[in-house]
C-alpha cells in the first residue's frame, strides 16, 4: 500500500498517512496531483469528457445539486447550546456518526482515492487547513479549484485542522446510520470532520465547509460570515452582493470594470472583506457570451462542467439545455477571471447590495434602505422560483432564506443579523436593494429585468449618482426608489408604472406583503422597533 508515505520539508520528515482517520487499508492513494493528471484520470475511468475549449465535462449522477434535508450535524458538547435545531440543523448522534466513518473507510479498503491539502478562507488568521479524501477524480479537481491552493510546502502538513470524506458510491443505512435516506452530508465539529455519501454533487464539499466556516468564524474570531460576492473598484472601493441562487451574485460580481474578490462566500473582519474560496462556482444556464464575457471565457482547461448538454457532436456545450437540470455548472480558479484578487482580501465595503429575483413583478429594481430596513430585508432573505427550476413548481413561489443563506447558518439568523448592523453603522455603508427579477408583471406575463439596466443601476449606486436624486417611496414596501438613473427608462424605476393592470399589481403586491409578514413572525418578539419599521404594509 501506498497511502502511508514520508516526505520531507526541508530535512524535516513528514507523515502524510491517512491512519489518523482509519483509512490506512486503500490499495491507492493520489496525493495532489495537479489538475492535468485529475483530468487524465477522469478520462482514462470515461468519467469525462474534453470540451473544444479544453474544459472537463461531467456527469453528477442522480443528484445535480445539494440536498438540505439531508444534512446533518453531530449533537455534542460542542455544538449543544450554539446550534439553532431544527428543521435546517438537524442533529445525529455521535456514535450513528463514529458508525457511518467506520463503515465508509471499511467501504473504501482495497479501493483508490484522490486526497488534496488544501485551505478555505484567504484570510491567514482564520484560515483552516482542510485535506479532503474524494473517490472521484473529478472531485478532486473541484477541490483544486474551489479550495484556497497551498504552496508545495504547506501542502505536506501531517496534521490538517480539518477533514473531508466525500464517497459517493457508498449508501447511507436510515436504520444503521440515522439518516433519512441513502446520501448524507454530515459534520462533526468536535471531531472536525464531514462525511459525504450517496452523492456526487460537488456543492455538497463546498457548502459543508461553508457551513464550518459560518459556525467558526463568529464564535471563535468575531468575523462575520457572508454568502455574497464581492469587487473592488482601482480606488479601493469595495462592493458585496448578497442573494440567494439564480439572483446574479456571480454575474454582478464578475464586472470588467472592477476586480472581483469573490463570487459566493466571504468573511468580514476587523480589516475588512475576504474571500473563503480560490475558485468560481458559476451557474451556465443559458449562459452567453455577450451578456457574461468574463464566466464565458473562464471556461477553458482546468476548469469543469457539471451536468451540461451538448449538440449534436456531444462535446460542444450547449447552454440552453435543461435536460438534465437547470442548476448546470461550472468550477475554475478565481485566475480564469482577469484581474481578479488572487490574494482575496480587501478593505471594508462601501456598498452592499442585497440581490431578490421578484417574479411577482412588484418589487422595485434598485431602492435604498435605512439600517432597520436593511436587517429587515436581511432577515427575510426573500427571492422567488420560477416555473421549472424545480420539480412540481408549475408557477412563480416566494422563498426565504435568512441571511441569503439559512441552509448553511448553523447559529441562530440573529447572531449573524447582529454583526451585520455592527458593521453596516461602523463602516458608514450603503445599503440597496435590488431586484433582477420581473416588470410589468409577474413571471409569464411581465419581462425579465435587462442585465444592462440592473448593471447600470448598481454601477450609478457605486459612483454616488443615486446619492442625491429624487426618490419615490413605494406605499406598501415603504422602499425609497430614485425617480431617474443615468442609463435606465424612468418609468422602469417605479413597479406600478410598468403594469398595465393596476388592480392586478395592487393585488400581486399586497399577496408578497403577507408572505412577508408571514415569514418574519418568528422574529419579531427579537427585533426593534426600527427593524420592524422595514416591514411592508400587509392587509
Amino acid at each position: 500500500m501506498i497511502n502511508s508515505l514520508m516526505k520531507n520539508v526541508g530535512n524535516t520528515p513528514v507523515d502524510t498517512s491517512l491512519d489518523s482517520i482509519s483509512l490506512d487499508a486503500m490499495a491507492r492513494v493520489h496525493w495532489n496531483l495537479p489538475p492535468a493528471k485529475l483530468i487524465l484520470q477522469t478520462l482514462l475511468r470515461g468519467e469525462g469528457v474534453l470540451t473544444p475549449e479544453g474544459a472537463l465535462s461531467v456527469s453528477t449522477g442522480n443528484f445535480t445539486g445539494r440536498s438540505p434535508k439531508d444534512r446533518f450535524i453531530v449533537q455534542d458538547d460542542c455544538t449543544l447550546s450554539e446550534v439553532d435545531w431544527g428543521n435546517i440543523n438537524q442533529p445525529m448522534s455521535t456514535e450513528h456518526f463514529d458508525l457511518l466513518h467506520r463503515d465508509m473507510a471499511s467501504y473504501l479498503e482495497d479501493k483508490s482515492a484522490f486526497v488534496r491539502d488544501a485551505a478555505v478562507g484567504s484570510d491567514p488568521e482564520t484560515q483552516i487547513k482542510t485535506r479532503v479524501i474524494t473517490e472521484k477524480a473529478w472531485a478532486n479537481l473541484f477541490v483544486s479549484n474551489m479550495f484556497v491552493r497551498l504552496s508545495d510546502e504547506d501542502v505536506l502538513f501531517p496534521d490538517p485542522e480539518w477533514h473531508i470524506l466525500c464517497v459517493p458510491s457508498f449508501l447511507a443505512s436510515p436504520e444503521r446510520h440515522g439518516t433519512r435516506k441513502e446520501n448524507v452530508s454530515a459534520i462533526n465539529f468536535s471531531r472536525k470532520m464531514i462525511l459525504i455519501a450517496g452523492s456526487a454533487y460537488t456543492g455538497e464539499i463546498k457548502k459543508g465547509m461553508f457551513s464550518v466556516m459560518n459556525f467558526v468564524l463568529p464564535t471563535k474570531h468575531k468575523v462575520m460570515p457572508m454568502h455574497c460576492s464581492s469587487n473592488v473598484n482601482k480606488d479601493g472601493d469595495v462592493a458585496v452582493f448578497f442573494g440567494l441562487s439564480g439572483t446574479g451574485k456571480t454575474t454582478l460580481s464578475s464586472d470588467p470594470e472592477r476586480n472581483l474578490i469573490g463570487d459566493d462566500e466571504h468573511g468580514w473582519g476587523q480589516s475588512g472583506v475576504f474571500n473563503m474560496e480560490g475558485g468560481c462556482y458559476a451557474k451556465t444556464i443559458d449562459l452567453d457570451a455577450s451578456s457574461e464575457p468574463q464566466i464565458f471565457n473562464a471556461i477553458r482547461f482546468g476548469a469543469m462542467l457539471e451536468n451540461v448538454g451538448f449538440k449534436n457532436d456531444n462535446i460542444t456545450p450547449d447552454y440552453t439545455d435543461s435536460s438534465v437540470t437547470q442548476n448546470t455548472r461550472v468550477s475554475y480558479p478565481i485566475s480564469h477571471i482577469p484581474g481578479a484578487l488572487e490574494t482575496g482580501i480587501s478593505g471594508h465595503p462601501k456598498d452592499v447590495f442585497f440581490l431578490t429575483c421578484d417574479a411577482f413583478g412588484v418589487m422595485p429594481p434598485i431602492s435604498f434602505l435605512d439600517k432597520g430596513q436593511a436587517m429587515y430585508h436581511f432577515l427575510s432573505g426573500y427571492t422567488a422560483k420560477v416555473a421549472g427550476t424545480e420539480v412540481g413548481v408549475v408557477e412563480p413561489q416566494a422563498t426565504f432564506s435568512a441571511c441569503f443563506g439559512a441552509p448553511f447558518m448553523p447559529l441562530h439568523p440573529t447572531r449573524y443579523a447582529e454583526m451585520l448592523g455592527e458593521r453596516l453603522v461602523s463602516q458608514g455603508v450603503r445599503i440597496w436593494l435590488v431586484n433582477t427579477g420581473w416588470s410589468g408583471g409577474g413571471y409569464g406575463v411581465g419581462k425579465r429585468m435587462s442585465l444592462k439596466y440592473t448593471r447600470a443601476m448598481i454601477g450609478a449606486a457605486m459612483r454616488g449618482e443615486l446619492d442625491h436624486v429624487p426618490t419615490t417611496k413605494d406605499t406598501i414596501f415603504g422602499l425609497e426608489s430614485p425617480q431617474s438613473c443615468p442609463g435606465v427608462p424612468s418609468e422602469l424605476l417605479q413597479p406600478s408604472k410598468t403594469w398595465t393592470d393596476q388592480e392586478a399589481y395592487a393585488k400581486a403586491a399586497h399577496n408578497l406583503a403577507d408572505l412577508f409578514t408571514t415569514n418574519f413572525a418568528p422574529f419579531e418578539n427579537e427585533c426593534s422597533p426600527a427593524i420592524m419599521a422595514g416591514a411592508p404594509v400587509s392587509n
